[in-house]
């Protein structure tokens, strides 16, 4: 299972985001970092072994001042790979970024019009560079498109599957930043009932969720406040050999 770390962008600058509420983010502050500035952190999880990063663009996805220019630095400096949201609801963004060095688009629910667009970005970049991001508060979907059962995660994951989606986020915002654990019920039943390859995020609390959920068949966990508060550091993710010494995650 891979472990991802996370990085919320927002004026530029890292903040530490906690239950969506994205007016009440303040700028991070974590040991693990020596500023705010997004590309030292990069280079930090770089240097700890992570290949991959989540990247939140907040200037996009609220503001629609996508931050191309540090996107662009991330790439020319580090070899880490992006996954990157940054509100996508058409092409023409999509393939700014995948110009950028961003190595996955992610299309989150809470900022997707169409759900038409979903099966279109699918078709025109392949399901390999497209990852969903379901958004969630608890069990209920966050969304702005029109689809009849989109209070129903379930019913909603299978129109993915039709559409030909092997990747998603199952994101629960009320969780992000709180440390209370993973929605058990409603991940294992996805896991059960479909067949992506499933990232979960928010409310990870430590090592233990991390095994928990690889025992349940999770492909990836999103790590922010654990990882910052040192509640999950290195040592334990290598001796559970969640991250190794050549940088390389299964």
């Amino acid at each position: 299972m891979k472990v991802i770390p996370v990085l919320d962008i927002l004026n530029g600058k890292i903040v530490h985001a906690r239950g969506g509420k994205r007016n009440q983010y303040q700028p991070l502050k974590s040991s693990l970092f020596l500023s705010s500035y997004p590309l030292d952190a990069v280079n930090t999880f770089e240097k700890m072994g992570f290949n991959e990063l989540y990247l939140a663009d907040l200037d996009s996805i609220i503001n629609n001042h996508t931050n191309f220019s540090l996107l662009e630095k991330i790439g020319y400096n580090s070899k880490i790979k992006l996954m990157v949201d940054a509100g996508v609801s058409n092409k023409e963004l999509a393939s700014q970024l995948f110009i950028k060095n961003v190595r996955k688009v992610i299309i989150g629910t809470e900022t997707l019009t169409s759900i038409k667009f979903l099966k279109e970005a699918i078709n025109f970049f392949g399901k390999n560079r497209i990852i969903v991001s379901l958004d969630l508060i608890d069990d209920r979907i966050l969304h702005k498109f029109n689809f009849k059962k989109q209070h129903k995660p379930i019913h909603f994951l299978h129109t993915l599957e039709i559409f030909g989606v092997s990747e998603i986020i199952v994101l629960d915002l009320n969780r992000v930043g709180s440390e209370k654990g993973f929605n058990n019920q409603l991940i294992k039943k996805i896991l059960e009932k479909t067949n992506f390859d499933v990232i979960i995020g928010g409310g990870i609390r430590d090592i233990s969720d991390l095994n928990k959920l690889r025992e349940l068949g999770a492909y990836g966990a999103l790590i922010g406040t654990s990882l910052y508060s040192n509640a999950i550091n290195v040592s334990d993710l290598k001796r559970n050999h969640f991250l190794f010494e050549n940088s390389v995650q299964p």
